[in-house]
């Protein structure tokens, strides 16, 4: 399994987010360090690699981890690794299409299904 990982400093009370890109499994993931130090999975993005562009199916964050800015640190991290492939987003998820009303930056980016 392929994995791209980078890490994100924290912002205020939210500590570090390591993210984990596997592209056979068509899956971002999103960790935190608990307590004795071990990466505990905080939640994950689903898509679908098409030859023209990537539909983003599925976005979770698991119930403790949720309202902490996790999700929309996870989407930020996928959006921006995308960007990079200049491939059009089709966002299928309701929750990366709130993202993307909340920060319209990311909105040349979208492409209807």
């Amino acid at each position: 399994m392929a994995q791209i990982t980078t890490t994100s400093s924290g912002a205020g009370d939210t500590p570090q987010v390591r993210f984990a890109h596997s592209p056979a499994q068509e899956r971002y993931e999103a960790f935190v360090l608990d307590a004795h130090g071990n990466d505990e999975l905080v939640g994950y993005l689903d898509y679908l690699s098409e030859v023209d562009q990537v539909v983003i199916t599925h976005t979770v964050i698991f119930d403790r981890y949720t309202h902490h800015g996790f999700g929309a640190a996870l989407v930020r991290h996928v959006l921006d690794d995308i960007a990079r492939t200049g491939r059009p987003v089709v966002p299928v998820c309701t929750f990366v299409r709130g993202f993307v009303h909340d920060n319209p930056a990311y909105a040349p980016m979208m492409a209807s299904a």
